[in-house]
């Protein structure tokens, strides 16, 4: 796992043409352009002036030079609040071997001892009971439910609400 560049747009753009449809149930919906290297070049520029003005952690998973999971550590609120918002995937082709368990464990920690995070929030889909216990596994504690939180696949649709709290 480290910080995506640039460089890796085209290897982010053939995972997003890769998993499109294992994707589509858990994402919004994307223009074709989306999945295109000149998208996905210009989305890492912009992920990287965040995370140079402390805002994000755009992380990418790789087996050797192929990229097989994005994590985004997003939304960084400092000041009293100090907490961020997290979202990830793994590649088809990898799911089930307990990666993204692995790679949301490591992001709390680093979450926690580098970043100096105080909480780390995320969300699923009622029916999404991978991504579910992969936070479970990770320490997050279901906090609710919100209605119609976040428009995926092209439906607003109902979102478990997570978090961890990395200091007491």
């Amino acid at each position: 796992m480290r910080v995506l560049r640039v460089s890796d747009a085209a290897a982010l753009a053939a995972a997003y043409v890769r998993n499109r449809a294992y994707l589509s149930p858990w994402e919004p919906l994307r223009p074709e352009e989306y999945y295109t290297e000149t998208w996905q070049s210009a989305d890492i520029a912009n992920r990287l002036v965040a995370h140079e003005t402390g805002e994000a952690h755009p992380l990418g998973l790789f087996d050797g030079d192929r990229l097989i999971g994005r994590f985004n550590v997003a939304g960084i609120v400092r000041g009293p609040f100090q907490s961020a918002g997290l979202g990830y995937w793994v590649d088809s082709e990898y799911a089930g071997r307990g990666l993204a368990s692995a790679t949301v464990q490591a992001i709390v920690e680093m979450a926690r001892d580098e970043l100096g995070l105080h909480r780390i929030e995320a969300s699923t889909l009622l029916h999404n009971s991978a991504s579910q216990r992969v936070l479970l596994k990770a320490g997050f504690q279901k906090i609710g439910m919100a209605p119609r939180y976040l428009q995926i696949a092209g439906k607003w649709q109902d979102h478990n609400l997570y978090q961890v709290v990395l200091h007491d």
